[in-house]
């Protein structure tokens, strides 16, 4: 987790079409957690005029940076997730062709290439399940290893439990048989959240082989979730997702919560 003092900012992209006050709302709790500043960032492709866009919140134009830049989105985005402790993006529907600051491009292409963990929110966190949790996605991947690590730091920030899941399904590598392929994955889980115990005392893990397809498990799984953490890269990550990953689209467009993705240490 990062010291209260270093500046990284929580940065979120703004559809300047349809801003959105999930988003806005959501991106600025993340900073006030992590006691981060907030930048809000509206990137237009040079042809286009996004008019005399602003933030109707007085708090927010208060309390946050705003960046103007001309270019494709995913790209502008992809500059300013640098140094980011987080980047926020909406969605209304991965199924949706326009172009900005949506999940068909610039989400999907922000996701594959940001230097930090990126926040897709289209649905609200559930915050009326008792006690609240995280869900983590785990496969052993080196992505796998980071999502864990924030989805620790982020349940520590809300004084939420963590679900720690892997998904079993006859398609994964590690399938033999199906009792091997169990004992393979329970393994995987103690070895990928071993040690984060003792560094966040307070977050009531668990851990859960559960069997099925990593989209319909995860799903399911994030109904009652405040979010959804899982690797960028990985057996069930993001890996080739432009060329239409059926897991990692399948996550985003699908998930109840909202989502946060976590590339691998470079």
């Amino acid at each position: 987790m990062m010291k209260p003092d270093e500046q990284h900012p929580v940065v979120a992209g703004v559809d300047p079409d349809q801003p959105s006050r999930l988003l806005l709302a959501w991106a600025a709790d993340e900073a006030e957690r992590r006691r981060q500043p907030l930048t809000l960032v509206l990137a237009c492709k040079p042809a286009t005029r996004a008019g005399n866009w602003h933030v109707t919140w007085p708090e927010l134009r208060e309390q946050t940076d705003h960046t103007r830049a001309a270019g494709e989105p995913a790209d502008v985005l992809h500059d300013q997730s640098t140094g980011a402790t987080l980047l926020v993006l909406g969605s209304r529907r991965l199924t949706a062709t326009r172009e900005l600051f949506t999940a068909g491009a610039a989400a999907v292409a922000s996701i594959a290439r940001a230097h930090c963990p990126v926040a897709v929110v289209r649905d609200p966190e559930h915050t009326t399940q008792q006690p609240p949790y995280l869900v983590v996605g785990v496969d052993g991947s080196p992505s796998s290893h980071a999502a864990v690590d924030y989805a620790f730091d982020a349940a520590a920030l809300r004084g939420a439990g963590l679900r720690a899941i892997f998904a079993l399904h006859p398609s994964h590598p590690d399938w033999v048989d199906e009792h091997q392929a169990e004992l393979v994955s329970r393994r995987v889980l103690a070895e990928t959240v071993a040690g984060r115990r003792e560094t966040h005392p307070d977050v009531e893990l668990t851990h859960e082989v559960l069997r099925g397809h990593p989209v319909a498990v995860l799903t399911e799984a994030s109904k009652h979730a405040l979010a959804l953490v899982v690797g960028t890269r990985g057996l069930g990550g993001f890996t080739g997702m432009l060329l239409g990953s059926s897991v990692g689209q399948g996550v985003l467009h699908h998930a109840r919560c909202p989502v946060v993705t976590v590339p691998a240490p470079v």
